[in-house]
Formats: C-alpha cells, sequence, structure tokens
C-alpha cells in the first residue's frame, strides 16, 4: 500500500491519492474546463510568443502554408489551418483543444510505439492532418505553438485528467457506418457550407496565402490519410459534437446515426496519401480499431476496421492480448527453462 500511495502521490496530489487509499475513485477527478484570457498577458517576450503561438494556430496557411511569399516558411502542404480541427483554436470543449494536453507530455504515443515529446505530437499533426513537413523542433514556430499550448494548459497538473479534451464518446453503431447513405446527409447538412464537391470556401482566390473560410473535406488540400481525422470514430464524434458550425457537444444537431454515416462518407473520399502507414501503430494489439490501414493483428477485413462494427474487433484483440499474457507468463514459470531471478 505504501509504493502505492507514493505513485499516487507523485502523479495526482497527496490529497488526491488519500481519497483513493481511502476507497474514492479510482483516478483524479477531471480538472475544470477553464480556458485563461490570452489579451491578459503582458506584451512583453512571453506574452507575444504565446500570441504568435495562437496566431499559427488560427492562420496556419498565412504564416507557413504552402503559399506564403517566403519558400522557407512553407511547412503547411495544406491552405487549412490547424484550428480547422483544434476549434477555437484549441479552446473549444470536444473540439479537440489544447487545455490540458501539455500536462499529458512526454508520453507513450501507441502510433510511434515510443514516448513521444509534445514537439513530436505537433510534428503529426503538420505532416498528417496539414499534409506538410516538420517544423524545426528548435524553431520560432514550434517555440511559439509549444508555449500557447502550454498557456492555454495554465495550473494543469501532471497527469490530471481534463474533461472535454477529444472529441467525445457516443455510442457505437452495430452495423457498419454507411458512406452511401452519409452522400445523403452530406447534401442534406454539409454541402452549404462545404460544397456540393466538399471543396470548401476559399477566403480569396489560390496563391493568395489566405486559407479557407470553410475547410475542404477532402481533395488534395485537405488531410492525409494517415491523419486522426481519417478514423471514423474520431471523425464522427467530432461531427456529431461540433458540426454544423456552431453546434456544441451539450446540443448535438444531427442524430447519432446520421453523424457515423455522414462522417464514413467524407473518409471515404480521396485525398493525400501518406508514405509509410503499415509502420505505424508497431504492435498490433495496440493498433486502433478504426485504422482504416493494415496489417492488423486479427483477421478482420480493412473494411471492418474501416466502418466498423468495432465490437467484434475489439472482443478478437483482448482475446489474443489474454493469449500473448498466457505465454509470456508459462515462458517466465519455473521449470520451463527459462533463467529466474535470484533470491
Amino acid at each position: 500500500m505504501t509504493r502505492r500511495w507514493m505513485r499516487l502521490a507523485r502523479r495526482a496530489g497527496a490529497a488526491t491519492a488519500l481519497v483513493l487509499l481511502l476507497g474514492g475513485a479510482d483516478a483524479p477527478p477531471p480538472e475544470a474546463w477553464i480556458v485563461p484570457d490570452i489579451d491578459a498577458l503582458p506584451h512583453d517576450v512571453w506574452g507575444e510568443t504565446v500570441r504568435h503561438g495562437r496566431d499559427l494556430v488560427a492562420q496556419t496557411y498565412a504564416l507557413i502554408g504552402p503559399e506564403v511569399a517566403d519558400p522557407a516558411k512553407r511547412y503547411a502542404g495544406s491552405n487549412m489551418a490547424c484550428q480547422n480541427c483544434h476549434l477555437g483554436a484549441g479552446t473549444r470543449k470536444y473540439g479537440v483543444p489544447y487545455v490540458g494536453v501539455f500536462a499529458g507530455y512526454p508520453s507513450y504515443r501507441i502510433r510511434s510505439g515510443r514516448v513521444g515529446t509534445l514537439a513530436d505530437r505537433v510534428n503529426g499533426c503538420m505532416t498528417r492532418s496539414l499534409n506538410g513537413k516538420p517544423l524545426p523542433p528548435d524553431g520560432p514556430e514550434m517555440t511559439a505553438i509549444i508555449a500557447y499550448i502550454k498557456f492555454l494548459s495554465t495550473g494543469r497538473e501532471i497527469g490530471a485528467p481534463t474533461e472535454g479534451r477529444g472529441v467525445g464518446r457516443m455510442a457505437e453503431l452495430s452495423r457498419p457506418a454507411d458512406p452511401v447513405r452519409g452522400k445523403q446527409v452530406f447534401t442534406q447538412v454539409c454541402a452549404a457550407c462545404h460544397g456540393a464537391e466538399g471543396q470548401g470556401q476559399r477566403n480569396g482566390t489560390a496563391g493568395d496565402a489566405r486559407g479557407y473560410a470553410v475547410p475542404p473535406l477532402w481533395g488534395p488540400d485537405s488531410f492525409n490519410d494517415g491523419a486522426g481525422m481519417n478514423r471514423l470514430i474520431t471523425a464522427a464524434n467530432f461531427v456529431h459534437n461540433n458540426m454544423p458550425n456552431g453546434t456544441t457537444w451539450e446540443a448535438p444537431s444531427l442524430p447519432a446515426e446520421d453523424a457515423w454515416d455522414v462522417a464514413a462518407f467524407v473518409d471515404s473520399q480521396p485525398r493525400p496519401h501518406r508514405p509509410g502507414l503499415e509502420k505505424d501503430f508497431p504492435n498490433r494489439l495496440e493498433k486502433l480499431v478504426d485504422a482504416p490501414f493494415g496489417p492488423y493483428a486479427d483477421t478482420f477485413p480493412e473494411t471492418q476496421h474501416k466502418y466498423g462494427p468495432f465490437a467484434p474487433i475489439r472482443t478478437a484483440i483482448n482475446t489474443l492480448r489474454q493469449a500473448e499474457q498466457t505465454a509470456r507468463a508459462k515462458a517466465t514459470a519455473p521449470g520451463n527453462g527459462a533463467a529466474q531471478p535470484k533470491p
């Protein structure tokens, strides 16, 4: 019990650990949703760096997009902005916010199979969601983005969960998501803003580095097939809690079934390809069930990983994990020839 107390105290603070020891919750309670006021920052080096980070998130296309005047600054491969996914420049609850993110790194990343830094995570977005190239880890752009994320995580304890992170989690369908039906939903609901061909609405014209008022959802100027938004569970929950624009997680506009199907339609459309996706998730038993590309540890087809249903896949993966654990236990059991620790 002493070891557990010490571990919990380090991770969650002594007060929370005491609650756990006395039979309370199994994890620290989520912290309240608070977005610090960037306008209250002084106009010093720190304050201006944080503001520059916010500008990079909100106007990515104008500062490091493929159409900016300085070729050396063309890091993003599309004219989208970070805030097309991280809504409100990363401040909106269940809109892929940055609030609380800084306190979660470094951390183990199942996609790479190693411990990654926050800079690694930012560059994951650069090379996948923005279909571009990595920012220099020590460059001014990376420094500013991380400063902004740190600012939005002001007061967050290391390891403490933040309610509102990610995209939320709604009940999954017991059937495959239907991109054909999803196309009908797209036409009725989404096309008014994103266009009938899903190419969005530009702020100006091609070549002016002014980006989009409404982002493209597929095609050459959208996220590539290695992006998180190209996974159905992420896309469907994002749509349900945030779309059409102005929707909130507290009052979704689309029925859940429509969100699943329209997300399936969007993710079925052509987009840039990221080479080397077969190297993602090197531990196949950790691979996300909705990763739309192989190889997989299980025997389910790629179409089921792309559209579901996902419950049978999870069951199969759990069975494989249990078998692996059993085999490992047998391999280290006394009398099987394996080296045993000295007493």
